[in-house]
This record gives C-alpha cells, structure tokens and sequence, in this order.
C-alpha cells in the first residue's frame, strides 16, 4: 500500500517536473513497502543514492526553467532545494554510520517534505512557467 497516492492535486501542470515528481512519489513508496515487508535498512542506502542523484537532476529541471522564465521566486524556491539536499545527505551519513531508526526518520521527512514542497512551493510557479510557455 502506497503512503503518497498521486493525484491531481500533485500536479503543477509542466509535464515533465509531473513525470520527475511521481518518480520521487514512486522512490517513497518503494521505501514504504520495503519497511512494511522488514526489508527498509536493506533498500535505504540504494533509495537515499537514488533520492540524491535523482533530486538534483530534479532540481536542475525546474531551476532551469526558473531561469528561462526569469521566475521572480527562484531564489527562495532555490533555498528550499539546498535544504532538503543538505537533509538527504545527513540521512545518508546516519545509514552508513548504522543507525537503526533512520528508515522510519527518512520516510517521515519525505513524505511531509514532497506533499507540502509539491502542493506548496512548486504549485506556487505552476502558472508563472504556463503564462510564459511552459507546460
């Protein structure tokens, strides 16, 4: 059972940031149904690699269509991205160095951290890059 359902309400109306948003939905749930099976240690490192080379490929994406746009909100959409970055990669460091307790921290910072970034800050840029082009 999926702990982010995606709908409607994810979407910022730019195909291509939807596609990488219910990838990053999808690398959640994985975590979700490995740690309901007893297998969450086992797939974290390989999520968490995957959450931070597939965040900032992300993160690349809207942030160059901030600056083809000249999205006036970019800086502060930008600081959120450093954010959860920095975020990550503590996680990461906490797996390697053995902490039990990360998989259920992890899964609880990731789904508030998607559902409140996609249906707040993103949506927040949803029109601005539609009104100039992008969709």
């Amino acid at each position: 059972m999926s702990l982010i359902k995606w709908n409607d309400s994810f979407s910022v109306n730019v195909s291509r940031i939807d596609r990488e948003h219910k990838k990053l939905v999808e690398m959640v749930n994985e975590l979700t149904d490995a740690m309901k099976e007893g297998h969450g240690k086992d797939v974290l490192g390989e999520i968490l690699d995957g959450l931070i080379a597939y965040t900032a490929s992300h993160f690349q994406t809207e942030e160059n269509y901030f600056q083809q746009v000249k999205y006036p909100g970019a800086a502060e959409h930008k600081k959120e991205h450093v954010a959860f970055v920095q975020k990550v990669t503590e996680f990461k460091k906490e797996f390697d160095a053995g902490r039990a307790t990360v998989s259920v921290n992890v899964l609880q910072f990731l789904s508030k951290w998607l559902q409140t970034h996609i249906k707040g800050a993103d949506k927040e840029y949803s029109s601005f890059l539609n009104e100039n082009g992008i969709k």
